[in-house]
Parts: C-alpha cells; sequence; structure tokens
C-alpha cells in the first residue's frame, strides 16, 4: 500500500526518509520490444534473443531507459502526494545503470525523498530512486529524479 504524503508540508516533513519499495514487476520481451519500437533502440542484446543467448549477459537485457521509464509505473506504488493540484517530472540530476536486467527478471523500485526546495506555486522535490532485480548483488539503476508538486 503506498505512503500518502499531504501536501508541500507533508513533503518537507519527510525529508531523509526512505518511503519504501515497489511490488515486483516481470521485465518481459514484448515490453523490451515496445520500448525498442517507440525509441528506434534495435540493438541486438535487447531485441535479439538468440543472438543474446551468446553475448556478454547471457540473453536479452531491458534498455537502460526501459528501466527508468518505469518509475512513473512503479513509484504511485510507493508513494502518493495529496492536496496538490498537478505533479510533473522535471527531469534528473544524476543517472546510472550499474547492472543490466535480463528479460524476464522481476525488478522493483526503491524511493528515498532527499530534498524539498520552495518554487513558485509548489515545491521541487528530489527523489533517489533506485531500481532492484530481485536476487541482484548490486542495484540496476539508481536515478536522482525530480518532481515539481503545485497546489
Amino acid at each position: 500500500m503506498a505512503t500518502v504524503i499531504n501536501g508541500i508540508d507533508g513533503l518537507k516533513a519527510a525529508v531523509g526518509n526512505h518511503l519504501g519499495y515497489s511490488n515486483y514487476m516481470t521485465i518481459s520481451q514484448e515490453r523490451v520490444n515496445q520500448f525498442a519500437e517507440a525509441t528506434g533502440d534495435h540493438q541486438w542484446i535487447h531485441v535479439d534473443v538468440e543472438r543474446a543467448k551468446a553475448g556478454p549477459f547471457g540473453g536479452p537485457i531491458a534498455h537502460g531507459y526501459l528501466t527508468l521509464s518505469l518509475g512513473p509505473v512503479l513509484l504511485p506504488e510507493i508513494f502518493t502526494v495529496g492536496g496538490i493540484s498537478m505533479g510533473v517530472n522535471y527531469g534528473a540530476n544524476k543517472v546510472r545503470f550499474m547492472s543490466p536486467v535480463p528479460v524476464g527478471a522481476k525488478l522493483r523500485a526503491g524511493a528515498k525523498l532527499v530534498n524539498v526546495d520552495d518554487v513558485a506555486g509548489g515545491a521541487q522535490v528530489t527523489m533517489e530512486v533506485t531500481f532492484e532485480v530481485e536476487g541482484a548483488a548490486k542495484p540496476s539503476c539508481v536515478a536522482e529524479i525530480i518532481f515539481r508538486y503545485y497546489v
């Protein structure tokens, strides 16, 4: 169940807190292929299942940016913000892809609220989001993601 953060004051009160984890999502070859189609990135390590078996990862892997793009799917399972009129993605300060996400793996996200700054009409919120493959020794992606929430 997602943590509900109430308004800008609630965000400020949660700075420094780890907000939890999403459920695991299985990364399918179909999803990888759809991402390749949407982005034009058809590199064989992602979409050529047979060739990828002989590649460095022993099978196809998800695109790094596919992993990152799953934030809007997984983060609402961790937290929601009430008492606002809208929220928007604002960008990222730092993104690192540290280990692959094999097709068929289970992936989840964890979120830590790092900072809240006032902006006109709302707040700019920085989250450290960690994407983890079940059973992997290290995260697949760690990203400092910025949102803006308006009242």
